[in-house]
């Protein structure tokens, strides 16, 4: 299975980038999967169920992630209960909105998770993304063991960290 991760659209110059060149190549190598972080897609912050919709409309990409800045639109609130395939990181508080992962059924049958999960350097503080991945891979893996990892981490330090840490564990760690 080819997966392609995109990393963060931002605003309209980055959605025109994805329609001109990204769904091209997404043809090209004939890619089977594709994860967006779309946490600026709108505007340069944030994301609403417009671009949302925009996004998903173009028909290649099977989800989309996003990070600290998935709150800067106020409607993303109401959107990401609406959207299953909007994920926000799996380590914020149970009561907020949404869910920070998914198992999706491919075109060709098989499955694969996508975790979102945040870093805490340089960030809001949020629950230990040590603990919540050790919590939410266990539960994914009773589904499939492809599971690709979104990281949104500013420090590099950290995301090496985090990358050790779920080394044999899952598919792919990005971000």
């Amino acid at each position: 299975m080819k997966v392609l991760f995109i990393g963060d659209i931002v605003g309209k110059p980055g959605r025109n980038a994805l329609k001109q060149g990204a769904l091209k190549l997404i043809d090209k190598l004939k890619i089977d999967f594709v994860v967006a972080n779309a946490e600026n897609a709108a505007g340069g912050f944030g994301i609403t169920k417009t671009v949302g919709e925009e996004l998903f409309s173009m028909g290649v990409i099977n989800v989309l992630t996003s990070g600290n800045h998935i709150w800067d639109k106020k409607e993303a609130i109401t959107y990401i209960e609406e959207e299953n395939r909007l994920l926000r990181p799996a380590n914020y508080p149970e009561e907020v909105p949404g869910r920070g992962s998914i198992v999706v059924t491919t075109p060709g049958g098989g499955k694969i998770a996508v975790l979102n999960i945040s870093g805490r350097v340089y960030m809001n503080q949020l629950d230990c993304p040590f603990k919540t991945a050790k919590r939410e891979i266990p539960r994914l893996k009773e589904h499939t063991n492809a599971i690709i990892v979104d990281f949104h981490a500013e420090a590099t330090s950290e995301k090496s960290a985090f990358g050790w840490f779920l080394d044999g564990e899952v598919s792919a760690v990005i971000g």
